[in-house]
């Protein structure tokens, strides 16, 4: 499996006593939806490898207690500590309307309700505090857009479309420079 068929699920956070079970941590929004799973990819050395999991616990804010098959021990349990968690991109839930993975829209056309196409979507900057969309501007230069509630008016993703309503002035900002 190689890592741009895959979407990062999380990582292993710590572990869970000395029997080899391990918290791990799910960065989504609905870690519920990964209460099923059997198996998850784990990024050793830079190749993602399968393990599968006996059984899993949800637990709050996004952890979840598991004991993979093999890891049957605190010294096992160790050197996947911190690794990061992967997944196919077929297992993500298909979503509408105007909700999208970050991953889905990049390369996108944005189109601003006022100003029309303003260029191609390079990357969603993934700030906690900020989200941002970071865009090549017909012109070259780059705009960034802050990922608020109510910028995002419709996906197309049919015809690769983002279409936002930007705030008032500020994509003049960035192509008038």
């Amino acid at each position: 499996m190689k890592k741009a068929d895959c979407f990062q699920l999380g990582y292993v956070a710590k572990l869970h006593g000395y029997k080899g079970e391990v918290s791990l941590f799910f960065d989504t929004t609905n870690p519920e939806y990964y209460r099923n799973l059997d198996a998850v990819f784990i990024d050793i050395s830079g190749n993602l490898t399968p393990f599968f999991i006996d059984r899993i616990e949800l637990g709050k804010k996004g952890f979840a207690r598991v004991k993979f098959e093999g890891v049957d021990d605190e010294q096992s349990a160790k050197s996947i500590l911190r690794k990061e968690l992967y997944l196919p991109l077929k297992a993500l839930p298909d979503l509408e309307g105007k909700h999208f993975y970050d991953h889905e829209v990049v390369g996108f056309s944005v189109i601003d309700a006022e100003k029309g196409n303003v260029g191609k979507l390079i990357e969603v900057v993934d700030y906690k505090t900020n989200p941002l969309l970071r865009i090549e501007a017909t012109n070259g230069n780059e705009v960034l857009l802050p990922l608020l509630a109510d910028l995002i008016q419709s996906v197309d993703r049919d015809k690769k479309e983002l279409h936002v309503k930007s705030p008032e002035g500020l994509i003049e900002l960035y192509l008038e420079s």
